[in-house]
Protein backbone atom coordinates (compact mmCIF):
# COMPACT_ATOMS: atom_id res chain seq x y z
CA UNK A 1 0.00 0.00 0.00
CA UNK A 2 1.02 3.31 -0.71
CA UNK A 3 3.11 4.94 1.89
CA UNK A 4 0.76 7.95 2.55
CA UNK A 5 -3.32 5.90 1.83
CA UNK A 6 -5.52 8.20 0.84
CA UNK A 7 -7.81 8.19 3.30
CA UNK A 8 -11.52 7.90 3.38
CA UNK A 9 -13.22 10.99 3.98
CA UNK A 10 -16.73 11.86 5.79
CA UNK A 11 -18.41 15.07 5.29
CA UNK A 12 -21.51 16.60 6.00
CA UNK A 13 -23.31 19.61 4.16
CA UNK A 14 -24.53 20.98 7.50
CA UNK A 15 -25.03 25.02 6.86
CA UNK A 16 -23.00 24.92 3.67
CA UNK A 17 -24.27 26.04 -0.38
CA UNK A 18 -23.96 23.65 -2.13
CA UNK A 19 -21.31 25.31 -4.24
CA UNK A 20 -19.29 25.53 -1.29
CA UNK A 21 -20.23 21.84 -0.54
CA UNK A 22 -18.74 21.25 -3.86
CA UNK A 23 -15.45 23.18 -3.11
CA UNK A 24 -15.08 21.74 -0.83
CA UNK A 25 -15.29 18.27 -2.29
CA UNK A 26 -12.69 19.40 -5.28
CA UNK A 27 -10.57 20.68 -2.46
CA UNK A 28 -10.25 17.35 -1.36
CA UNK A 29 -10.28 15.66 -4.55
CA UNK A 30 -13.61 13.42 -4.01
CA UNK A 31 -14.68 11.38 -6.59
CA UNK A 32 -17.19 9.22 -5.06
CA UNK A 33 -19.74 10.75 -2.74
CA UNK A 34 -21.37 8.01 -0.60
CA UNK A 35 -24.70 9.11 0.97
CA UNK A 36 -25.03 7.92 4.57
CA UNK A 37 -28.32 9.52 5.20
CA UNK A 38 -31.30 7.28 6.06
CA UNK A 39 -33.80 9.03 4.28
CA UNK A 40 -31.41 11.66 1.28
CA UNK A 41 -33.55 14.26 1.46
CA UNK A 42 -33.94 17.80 2.82
CA UNK A 43 -37.08 19.77 3.65
CA UNK A 44 -34.91 22.84 4.31
CA UNK A 45 -32.19 22.14 1.82
CA UNK A 46 -34.10 20.66 -1.76
CA UNK A 47 -30.78 20.90 -3.34
CA UNK A 48 -29.08 18.30 -1.40
CA UNK A 49 -32.16 15.75 -2.13
CA UNK A 50 -30.81 12.61 -3.75
CA UNK A 51 -32.28 12.98 -7.36
CA UNK A 52 -30.82 17.22 -7.67
CA UNK A 53 -27.75 16.09 -5.77
CA UNK A 54 -26.67 13.10 -8.09
CA UNK A 55 -27.21 15.53 -11.00
CA UNK A 56 -24.86 18.68 -9.94
CA UNK A 57 -22.15 15.80 -8.31
CA UNK A 58 -21.88 14.61 -12.23
CA UNK A 59 -21.83 17.93 -13.60
CA UNK A 60 -18.76 18.07 -11.44
CA UNK A 61 -17.68 14.49 -12.68
CA UNK A 62 -18.06 13.02 -9.21
CA UNK A 63 -19.81 9.76 -8.80
CA UNK A 64 -23.34 9.63 -6.55
CA UNK A 65 -23.82 6.32 -4.24
CA UNK A 66 -26.52 5.64 -2.32
CA UNK A 67 -25.42 3.50 0.81
CA UNK A 68 -28.01 4.73 3.48
CA UNK A 69 -29.61 1.42 3.78
CA UNK A 70 -26.72 -0.35 4.87
CA UNK A 71 -24.83 2.79 6.44
CA UNK A 72 -27.66 4.48 7.64
CA UNK A 73 -27.61 6.48 11.48
CA UNK A 74 -31.67 4.86 11.59
CA UNK A 75 -32.00 1.65 10.10
CA UNK A 76 -34.92 -0.07 9.27
CA UNK A 77 -33.87 -2.85 12.57
CA UNK A 78 -35.84 -2.26 15.29
CA UNK A 79 -33.45 -4.23 17.65
CA UNK A 80 -31.31 -1.89 16.77
CA UNK A 81 -32.98 0.75 19.24
CA UNK A 82 -32.79 1.03 23.10
CA UNK A 83 -35.17 3.75 24.56
CA UNK A 84 -35.96 5.10 21.42
CA UNK A 85 -32.39 5.89 20.64
CA UNK A 86 -30.21 3.76 17.72
CA UNK A 87 -27.50 1.71 19.81
CA UNK A 88 -24.33 1.81 17.46
CA UNK A 89 -23.21 -1.09 19.21
CA UNK A 90 -25.67 -3.15 17.88
CA UNK A 91 -25.85 -1.72 14.42
CA UNK A 92 -22.33 -2.22 14.10
CA UNK A 93 -22.81 -6.34 14.32
CA UNK A 94 -25.90 -6.61 11.64
CA UNK A 95 -24.63 -7.92 8.70
CA UNK A 96 -26.10 -5.42 6.63
CA UNK A 97 -24.12 -2.74 8.19
CA UNK A 98 -21.21 -4.86 7.81
CA UNK A 99 -22.04 -5.54 4.13
CA UNK A 100 -21.94 -1.68 3.88
CA UNK A 101 -18.68 -1.22 5.81
CA UNK A 102 -17.10 -3.96 3.34
CA UNK A 103 -17.92 -1.63 0.27
CA UNK A 104 -15.94 1.09 2.46
CA UNK A 105 -13.24 -0.91 2.51
CA UNK A 106 -13.13 -2.02 -0.71
CA UNK A 107 -13.32 1.48 -2.06
CA UNK A 108 -10.30 2.24 0.42
CA UNK A 109 -8.69 -0.72 -0.74
CA UNK A 110 -8.71 0.19 -4.42
CA UNK A 111 -7.29 3.74 -3.00
CA UNK A 112 -10.99 5.60 -4.72
CA UNK A 113 -11.48 9.08 -3.24
CA UNK A 114 -14.22 8.88 -1.15
CA UNK A 115 -15.99 11.03 0.92
CA UNK A 116 -19.64 9.62 3.44
CA UNK A 117 -22.07 12.56 3.60
CA UNK A 118 -24.56 13.16 6.12
CA UNK A 119 -26.37 16.32 6.86
CA UNK A 120 -25.09 17.04 10.10
CA UNK A 121 -22.03 19.70 9.67
CA UNK A 122 -20.44 18.60 12.79
CA UNK A 123 -18.99 15.50 12.51
CA UNK A 124 -18.66 14.74 16.27
CA UNK A 125 -22.30 15.17 16.30
CA UNK A 126 -23.00 12.72 13.49
CA UNK A 127 -23.24 8.87 12.93
CA UNK A 128 -20.34 9.09 10.81
CA UNK A 129 -17.79 9.27 13.32
CA UNK A 130 -19.69 7.56 15.92
CA UNK A 131 -21.32 4.80 14.37
CA UNK A 132 -19.34 4.08 10.38
CA UNK A 133 -15.73 6.24 11.78
CA UNK A 134 -15.23 3.60 14.75
CA UNK A 135 -16.28 0.88 12.42
CA UNK A 136 -13.54 1.82 9.96
CA UNK A 137 -11.21 2.66 12.33
CA UNK A 138 -11.79 -0.93 13.98
CA UNK A 139 -10.63 -2.21 10.69
CA UNK A 140 -6.91 0.25 10.52
CA UNK A 141 -8.66 2.12 7.74
CA UNK A 142 -7.77 5.69 8.25
CA UNK A 143 -10.34 8.11 8.15
CA UNK A 144 -10.50 12.48 7.47
CA UNK A 145 -13.43 13.87 8.84
CA UNK A 146 -13.98 17.16 7.05
CA UNK A 147 -15.56 19.79 10.22
CA UNK A 148 -18.17 22.41 9.26
CA UNK A 149 -15.51 24.82 8.97
CA UNK A 150 -13.83 22.94 5.98
CA UNK A 151 -11.39 21.69 8.54
CA UNK A 152 -9.91 18.31 8.51
CA UNK A 153 -9.82 15.92 11.57
CA UNK A 154 -8.68 12.60 12.11
CA UNK A 155 -11.15 10.11 13.56
CA UNK A 156 -9.83 10.42 17.04
CA UNK A 157 -9.51 14.43 16.74
CA UNK A 158 -13.61 14.48 16.27
CA UNK A 159 -14.12 11.62 19.08
CA UNK A 160 -11.68 13.96 21.27
CA UNK A 161 -14.22 16.47 20.33
CA UNK A 162 -17.21 14.52 21.07
CA UNK A 163 -16.22 12.75 24.49
CA UNK A 164 -14.22 16.06 25.47
CA UNK A 165 -11.51 13.72 26.24
CA UNK A 166 -13.32 11.27 28.58
CA UNK A 167 -13.25 7.93 27.96
CA UNK A 168 -15.82 5.80 30.10
CA UNK A 169 -14.45 3.82 32.44
CA UNK A 170 -13.80 0.46 30.75
CA UNK A 171 -11.18 2.95 27.95
CA UNK A 172 -13.62 2.20 25.07
CA UNK A 173 -16.73 4.84 24.41
CA UNK A 174 -20.12 3.64 23.46
CA UNK A 175 -22.25 5.94 21.11
CA UNK A 176 -25.83 5.64 20.57
CA UNK A 177 -28.11 8.47 18.74
CA UNK A 178 -28.31 11.54 20.15
CA UNK A 179 -32.09 11.77 18.91
CA UNK A 180 -34.64 9.92 19.74
CA UNK A 181 -36.46 8.09 17.41
CA UNK A 182 -40.22 5.96 17.78
CA UNK A 183 -39.75 2.49 17.55
CA UNK A 184 -41.76 0.37 15.11
CA UNK A 185 -44.54 0.08 17.77
CA UNK A 186 -45.42 3.58 18.45
CA UNK A 187 -45.27 4.38 15.27
CA UNK A 188 -48.30 2.35 14.10
CA UNK A 189 -50.26 3.13 17.75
Amino acid sequence: MNEHPVPIYTVGYGDRSLDAFMAVLRANAIAYLLDVRTAPYSRFKPEFNKEALAKALAVQGIRYVFVGDSLGGRPDDPTCYVDGRVDYDRVRERPFFQQGIDRVQAAYAQQRHVALMCSEGRPEQCHRSKLIGEALAARDIPVVHIDETDRLLTHAEAILRLTDGQLNLFGQESFASRKRYASAEEEHD
